[in-house]
């Protein structure tokens, strides 16, 4: 978040406005009509970015049940980064690629794409959580400021940082048995010399 971004409010004012079209039924096998996988195409062609068809296969519904909701969800970030503001913004492909792909992998599992625009909190943590992923924070917020309203309103945030909690209690406490251990057999070394 060392950048700063767009304005909050006008990217949940963009989300808030998704067109119907971007809301219908991803294309997954033979159902539904939005084929995700060209609106990222068209996204990275606007961002002057080139997708092959490697990338662009990761978008393609295999499973109604595992993909719909995740779909949808990157037919809405899709929508969201073809603001005017991103494509002057010149970000960089990997970052754009992780967004769709892992953060909104991520984003599908915790809540059904709906909620991410029906919800006024849910809609500030997607822009949010999508601002920080390419390393942006709100136009007019300190990292610090954006870092704590992020942490406060994103279930995912907090799953990640009790998470990093959880590895640094874990790295602590092998490090204190070692200290222990090796205190242990120095004294033993101690007794038996003795």
């Amino acid at each position: 978040m060392d950048q700063s971004g767009p304005p909050l409010e006008r990217l949940t004012h963009r989300l808030a406005e998704t067109p119907p079209d971007f809301l219908d039924e991803p294309r997954i096998a033979t159902t539904g009509t939005i084929v995700v996988s060209a609106l990222v195409n068209d996204l990275l062609a606007r961002l002057g970015q080139h997708a092959d068809r490697a990338l662009l296969d990761r978008f393609h519904g295999r499973n109604v049940r595992t993909d719909r909701n995740r779909l949808t969800l990157v037919a809405i970030m899709v929508w969201l980064l073809a603001d005017e503001w991103f494509a002057q913004a010149r970000i960089e492909k990997a970052d754009v690629v992780h967004l769709l792909d892992e953060t909104a992998s991520e984003l599908a599992e915790a809540l059904a794409a709906q909620k991410y625009l029906s919800d006024p909190d849910r809609r500030e943590e997607l822009c949010r959580l999508m601002l920080a992923r390419l390393r942006f924070r709100p136009q007019g917020e300190s990292v610090a400021q954006a870092t704590d309203r992020l942490s406060a309103l994103s279930g995912i945030e907090r799953k990640r940082l009790l998470a990093a909690s959880r590895a640094a209690e874990a790295r602590a406490r092998a490090i204190r048995e070692a200290l222990i251990r090796k205190q242990a057999e120095a004294s033993a070394d101690k007794w038996s010399r003795e």
